[in-house]
């Protein structure tokens, strides 16, 4: 299924099989990281199982969690010398590295998927944007829905589509997107709970009350 969402949706059987030629699948345990901000960007990665968590260090030491990447996605497309994030596993993690020389290699040897591939890194180029749009003049409970309702549509499609909405993230993982603080985002599922528009559930939540979500979210 992760193949229908990714850049290998774009290749032929036989390109299929280069491509699989030059990954490494790797495996990480849940805490491990993937890379490092400001590290040399010596690999792409594309998630196959698991989920990561994609964050930027600032100046004054404070984390700013800037998107989470979900099978299919591929990370380290959009960044040149060194990488802009940093990214680690939430829970375990299954990933091809590709090493970027022989990645660029293929990639400029197959025009059709360097155009698959640049939508990827426009995606990855995104999330920041998304981010600033989520941050901005909304109150917590918006932004919490937005949250969850974005999580709910990138679940479906990977083929997951559910009223259940997968949650491996920490509530401080959460916190730290939407800019808010952890008391408010705990305070925020409660009320949302209490109000019936979500469930709580081991894992996640789910959506009870699509209808006044989708219309906060609007």
């Amino acid at each position: 299924m992760v193949r229908l969402v990714s850049v290998c949706a774009s290749l032929t059987d036989d390109e299929l099989a280069l491509l699989e030629s030059l990954a490494h699948p790797t495996q990480f345990a849940a805490g491990a990281t993937l890379f490092t901000q400001g590290r040399e960007a010596h690999s792409v990665y594309n998630v196959t199982a698991g989920v990561v968590r994609l964050y930027k260090l600032l100046s004054d030491g404070r984390r700013q969690v800037v998107g989470f990447a979900l099978p299919g996605d591929f990370l380290g497309l959009a960044m040149r010398d060194a990488y802009g994030f940093s990214a680690d596993a939430i829970g375990e993690v299954s990933a091809c590295a590709f090493s970027r020389g022989a990645y660029t290699a293929l990639v400029d040897a197959k025009p059709h998927l360097l155009k698959r591939l640049h939508e990827f890194a426009t995606h990855e180029l995104t999330l920041a944007h998304e981010q600033m749009m989520l941050l901005g003049r909304r109150t917590a409970e918006e932004k919490l829905i937005c949250f969850l309702l974005g999580m709910q549509q990138r679940w479906a499609r990977l083929g997951k589509p559910s009223v259940t909405v997968p949650l491996p993230m920490t509530r401080q993982d959460i916190a730290d997107f939407l800019g808010l603080t952890i008391e408010t985002v705990s305070r925020t599922f409660t009320r949302l709970a209490r109000e019936k528009t979500i469930l709580i559930v081991p894992g996640g939540v789910r959506v009870m009350n699509p209808e006044r979500m989708s219309a906060v979210a609007a």
